[in-house]
């Protein structure tokens, strides 16, 4: 089934891209085909909450469902999502009859209580299916209001905590607020842990913040990377393991005037290996004049990422200036590169979470989710692509049938 609607020829993608994934020869060509999207709207109320702030999101291949965080700090919670990709639509005025909200969880502290407000900051998601447990991120907090660590804790699918996995010291934050001081370490505020992955033999979790550590990278801005780490934990153990560095790009279009707000943040993974991965990176300035009918200043790009090679830098507990060999990285695919039914480039707001979907038509999908930061100004997407050609871990579990 590799043939592809006429109508929609104009807009396939074919992309290739070196993937070493089991052998240093495998060559695959990754191609990506716009199925359609959903919109959430603004102030939509579900059990009592609002939906937004949607940071993450995965696929439950056995309970035909998703899981998707999100970061309101005044109520951590996730919800439980079905989603119909048939009723997904090329426009770009797309409605909500896709999307089917099941249930809300709270996510319960250490202690069995709710979250107070600013407690933590939800990010990340990954189911763990070997385990039937959730993980979740939390960004932590480096600012002048005080400290919090980062995390990554289990828990029940009911939202209930299992264990927190102990971070290394270099992760945490400790110096000054800014971050940009000698002798400052740890994660920038609100550019730390939003990340999660679980590899596919299910033996190992990664994480990783959307930019540098303070003692190792300055954060990005036009014309600047920054150098993060993608962080492995032993899912038995609980045990930090080996750590690569991975080059979070400059922001992609700078904004509408010189030295106004502008980012770029690696925002979430999915492991297609066991050091393989696709990586979404979130670039965003004030004004930035992106494609399609509403600028939105979000540019969102897709990586292939192997750190099979890159130097393993857990034991250095800062890297600036070191020689190290960082995870190679390939592009795969620019979101504005995609275009709607009216032939305009999609819109895309401020994508923070992708994973692999079920299969669709005989082919592999990912889906990804923005995060409307509970504002008019932005909308709560979500965005489904079908992977026409084969990435090794996800085709096998396709099917024509399917």
């Amino acid at each position: 089934m590799n043939s592809v609607p006429s109508r929609r020829r104009p807009w396939h993608l074919a992309l290739a891209v070196l993937l070493i994934v089991k052998s240093p020869s495998l060559l695959a060509a990754i191609g990506f085909e716009y199925i359609g999207q959903q919109i959430i709207p603004h102030g939509l109320k579900f059990a009592g909450t609002e939906v937004g702030g949607l940071s993450a999101i995965d696929y439950d291949a056995v309970g035909k469902r998703y899981f998707v965080i999100s970061d309101d700090r005044s109520d951590t919670r996730f919800y439980t999502l079905q989603l119909d990709l048939a009723k997904f639509e090329r426009t770009t005025e797309a409605g909500m009859a896709g999307v089917k909200i099941e249930a809300v969880t709270p996510i319960r502290r250490r202690d069995g209580g709710r979250y107070a407000k600013n407690a933590a900051d939800a990010e990340g998601m990954r189911l763990s299916p070997g385990r039937k447990t959730l993980f979740w991120s939390d960004e932590g907090r480096r600012s002048f209001f005080g400290f919090r660590n980062p995390a990554v804790s289990e828990i029940t699918l009911d939202g209930h905590f299992v264990r927190e996995l102990p971070l290394p010291e270099h992760f945490k934050p400790k110096g000054s607020a800014r971050g940009k001081s000698a002798g400052d370490v740890g994660v920038y505020d609100n550019l730390s842990l939003e990340s999660l992955a679980i590899t596919p033999s299910g033996k190992t979790l990664w994480t990783a913040a959307e930019n540098g550590l303070t003692q190792d990278s300055v954060p990005t801005d036009v014309g600047q990377s920054s150098t993060t780490r993608l962080l492995s934990f032993d899912l038995v153990s609980g045990r930090a393991g080996a750590e690569y560095a991975y080059e979070v790009e400059a922001v992609a279009v700078p904004p509408v005037l010189p030295g106004l707000f502008a980012t770029n943040g690696l925002s979430d993974m999915v492991a297609i290996g066991e050091k393989q991965f696709i990586m979404l990176e979130r670039s965003f300035a004030i004004g930035a004049p992106t494609p399609g009918l509403k600028s939105t200043g979000v540019t969102i790009r897709l990586y292939y990422a192997d750190a099979s090679q890159a130097t393993d830098i857990s034991g250095m507990p800062s890297i600036a200036g070191k020689d190290i060999r960082k995870a190679a990285k390939t592009l795969l695919l620019d979101l504005s590169q995609l275009l709607t039914d009216e032939a305009v480039p999609l819109s895309v707001d401020n994508i923070e979470g992708v994973t692999f979907g079920p299969c669709y038509k005989g082919k592999p999908t990912l889906l990804l989710v923005s995060d409307n930061n509970f504002s008019m100004r932005q909308f709560t997407q979500i965005v489904a692509l079908s992977v026409y050609d084969p990435l090794p871990m996800p085709t096998a579990l396709c099917s024509k049938d399917d």
